[in-house]
């Protein structure tokens, strides 16, 4: 009788245990914030090392890269390279913006499996595709080419697997007849092989709101940027929590999003200076939104 109880009671601890484990981990993971490196574009490039402790102390714990190319690797450093400063200051490295001009002007591969294999080698989850030129994205028909290339570079990340996402700016929103290009690549991306990083700052400078989009498109959107929107010149950014967004309100719908990861992205109007702008924007989202 004795012995039945001790065990009992040695199976309700260990699920005590695993219990109170769990709850860690989830709340670990809730407090997690994501960084875009292009927020400290001024500084990296002088001070990879240093830059990215800064980060680590300023409380983010991911961190989307960019600035890849074949030539020059991060800032004249190799993704190994970065991939052990980030592990010294436990930083996780999520997504990474690439450049991929060549690909989306003449399907050239060479910078996609480029960036594949440095992806792969920083442990990523996302290659994600920052940005398309003018002159390939001024009608349907150029929509539904970036499209097909969208599709195809999905199909290679996953053979790799990884993922691949695209992220946006306003010019998604120009309407062609009665669609966006954004309508666009959404109704012609395969699922299963392209995801949507939203910027939320440009989506709302479109004079478009996240909720619509979400409802629209549930699941499709697994990573945002956030930034604000400085409140006398809306085409400078603010301070997450210091502008016109309220991203209480848009963090409340990230499961119909289908949001994974976030990060904090600052592209101008830096106040009091860089690393005091993202410290700030972090210290607002862990205790008011992530709270």
């Amino acid at each position: 009788m004795f012995k039945s109880q001790k065990n009992r009671l040695g199976v309700l601890l260990a699920g005590i245990l695993l219990f109170t484990a769990a709850l860690t981990a989830n709340a670990q993971k809730k407090k997690d914030v994501g960084l875009q490196l292009y927020s400290l574009r001024e500084l990296l490039p002088k001070d990879v090392k240093g830059t990215l402790q800064k980060v680590a102390q300023a409380g983010y714990t991911q961190v989307e890269l960019y600035g890849f190319n074949i030539k020059n690797q991060f800032w004249g450093l190799k993704p190994i390279e970065i991939k052990k400063i980030l592990e010294e200051y436990q930083l996780k490295p999520i997504s990474g913006h690439f450049n991929m001009t060549p690909y989306f002007e003449d399907g050239n591969t060479a910078e996609l499996k480029a960036a594949i294999d440095a992806a792969k080698i920083l442990g990523l989850k996302y290659v994600t595709i920052p940005w398309i030129e003018p002159n390939r994205r001024n009608s349907a028909e150029d929509y539904k080419t970036i499209a097909k290339r969208l599709n195809y570079a999905g199909q290679l990340c996953k053979n790799a697997g990884l993922k691949l996402a695209y992220h946006n700016h306003d010019f998604e929103f120009i309407k062609y007849g009665n669609e966006t290009g954004w309508d666009i690549l959404l109704k012609n991306t395969d699922k299963k092989l392209v995801n949507f990083e939203l910027d939320i700052y440009w989506v709302i400078r479109s004079g478009l709101q996240p909720s619509d989009l979400f409802k629209a498109n549930p699941g499709r959107y697994v990573m945002w940027h956030i930034k604000d929107m400085d409140k006398a010149d809306h085409t400078l950014n603010a301070e997450v929590g210091s502008g016109t967004i309220d991203y209480k309100a848009i963090f409340k719908q990230a499961k119909l999003s289908g949001m994974k990861y976030f990060f904090v992205e600052h592209e101008s109007n830096y106040k009091p200076d860089m690393i005091g702008s993202i410290t700030q924007s972090c210290n607002y989202i862990k205790e008011q939104i992530l709270k």
